[in-house]
């Protein structure tokens, strides 16, 4: 499978525009965004409870909880068809996951603030792995120490990108609200919960 590798320092990024094919691609997307329970929580953000900017639903394996910006996810057991993406992108990557954070951008006002998958219960260099559905939208990342470091991606229909090595210790990651017209995208984001 056709893969791009981001030479970037600090950092291991890997890209696979053709994760999916377009038919299996475009099944998943109509069938996920009707059967995944999404919702809108709530996010502490300086102090001041505001909603996510996007809807989410976790899943899990048996026992496992995860907790961001001070809101703790209580898992839904895998679905087969996240399952069977869980065992396609262990495959490919060589990598075990145990969780699934999906996001649904539900259009260009929907995104994802700057931030680095950093806490302690993903492990010391964490593995995280994005598969991408429905309308193309850009990743930006940023270096933490050395502003002049940028790079962005524009995340393909059926695209996986997998951000390992120190990445999330030197880099911050964000999606950004767009003014383009764009109609949803589902996010799939498989990380290994220590």
């Amino acid at each position: 499978m056709k893969s791009e590798i981001f030479g970037l320092p600090d950092a291991e990024l890997q890209y696979f525009p053709d994760f999916l094919n377009t038919e299996k691609a475009n099944f998943l997307f109509e069938k996920l965004l009707k059967e995944i329970p999404w919702q809108q929580q709530n996010i502490k953000l300086f102090g001041k409870e505001i909603p996510q900017p996007r809807l989410t639903a976790f899943y899990a394996e048996k026992g496992i909880t995860y907790t961001y910006s001070g809101l703790q996810l209580k898992p839904e057991p895998f679905s087969t068809e996240i399952l069977a993406l869980k065992t396609q992108t262990q495959e490919l990557s060589g990598f075990d996951f145990n969780t699934c954070l999906a996001n649904l951008y539900r259009d260009g006002s929907d995104s994802m603030g700057w931030h680095a998958d950093d806490e302690k219960v993903l492990g010391k260099n964490p593995i995280i792995a994005s598969i991408s559905l429905g309308s193309v939208r850009s990743f930006q990342f940023k270096h933490k120490n050395n502003k002049n470091l940028r790079e962005k991606i524009e995340l393909q229909h059926g695209s996986l990108l997998i951000m390992k090595g120190t990445m999330q210790h030197f880099w911050k990651h964000q999606l950004p609200k767009t003014k383009k017209k764009v109609s949803s995208r589902i996010n799939l984001t498989f990380r290994k919960i220590q």
